[in-house]
């Protein structure tokens, strides 16, 4: 096991006892796992005129001047979310991070496949979701709801960070395919409803997913994405990470074609082994059509993933700790029943 790379959740826990994370709170059930941590939202959130990074030499705080800022919004009691909107809100975890150690974001998986746009931010940050050695300040979640609005409330983990010691190392990259043959009664995928209902990410399993979704059929398994629709598709092949290793799905190919597949992209060690009950277990696609109509075809390649070590075996494997997407095939969010 190589000294370097991806923390595992043992080394995670001793980061808030050593103050590289400091927290309001103290971490909550589950917010740790194997290869990363949930990220709570805090207590309000600042309706955006536009996305922004604060750039060298200036802080988050300092850029929320009147202009770019509209009105605040109080979490504490839970907040609605606009669609087509953009949301700023200062996180519950802030970094102190040593020399060698990086930290990187995504959105979590359910934030992603309910077409929640986020990104992490940080001070003096020139690009989005990442916080170089040395770090030491707040975080904040740029939220932007692309197809439904979300009721979110303080607490709630949109995001996720990873840490990783020593210089990026990939192991190799792997390209998958899209599968478009048909799963359950024959749905190769969902296309979300314009419209649709208010998504509370308190309620878990309790939004009925036929009125927020449409299946789609590809009897000749071919399918023309959109321009600006999102869509829910499933890799053609299983997918596998080992237990000393990490995995993260490329968020855009450009020479793949007119689409981006991916916003949350962290796959966790253990995700599709044998030993955590994971066999078969597919990538989800999270797919969103850009400028012009495309068409996808059976096992064509939609996207990449990218491994690399973990610095060690996590304690625990995903699918050894609560997992909503081991062995999935096509699965919506876990939102929806």
């Amino acid at each position: 096991m190589s000294a370097n790379g991806i923390l595992p959740d043992t080394r995670l826990t001793t980061l808030f006892d050593t103050g590289v994370i400091a927290a309001d709170q103290p971490p909550a059930d589950g917010q740790i796992q194997p290869a990363s941590i949930d990220l709570r939202l805090g207590r309000q959130a600042y309706r955006l005129r536009a996305s922004f990074l604060p750039g060298r030499g200036r802080t988050v705080a300092e850029c929320l001047d009147s202009d770019l800022k509209m009105h605040t919004v109080d979490l504490e009691k839970g907040a609605v979310l606009e669609t087509g909107c953009v949301y700023l809100a200062p996180l519950q975890e802030r970094l102190s991070l040593p020399a060698g150690v990086t930290a990187m974001m995504n959105p979590k998986s359910s934030t992603g496949r309910i077409d929640v746009f986020t990104r992490v931010i940080t001070d003096q940050g020139e690009v989005f979701d990442r916080a170089p050695e040395g770090y030491d300040g707040p975080l904040y979640a740029e939220i932007s709801p692309c197809t439904f609005s979300v009721l979110v409330h303080e607490g709630d983990r949109l995001s996720q960070v990873r840490f990783r010691q020593g210089a990026h190392t990939p192991l190799r990259d792997v390209t998958v395919s899209v599968d478009l043959s048909g799963f359950e009664d024959g749905i190769v995928g969902y296309r979300a409803r314009r419209h649709a209902g208010l998504v509370d990410l308190s309620k878990i399993g309790m939004h009925p997913a036929s009125r927020f979704w449409e299946p789609l059929y590809a009897p000749d398994r071919r399918l023309i994405l959109d321009p600006g629709e999102f869509y829910i598709l499933a890799s053609r092949e299983a997918v596998t990470i080992g237990f000393d290793e990490a995995a993260e799905m490329a968020p855009i190919a450009t020479e793949i074609g007119e689409f981006r597949a991916h916003y949350a992209g962290f796959f966790d060690p253990g995700f599709g082994t044998d030993e955590a009950g994971g066999t078969g277990s597919r990538a989800v696609l999270e797919v969103r059509g850009h400028d012009v109509p495309f068409l996808l075809e059976h096992g064509q390649a939609i996207a990449r993933l990218v491994y690399e070590p973990m610095a060690e075996a996590p304690g625990r494997a995903y699918g050894q700790v609560s997992s909503n997407y081991q062995k999935q095939g096509l699965k919506l969010s876990k939102f929806f029943i």
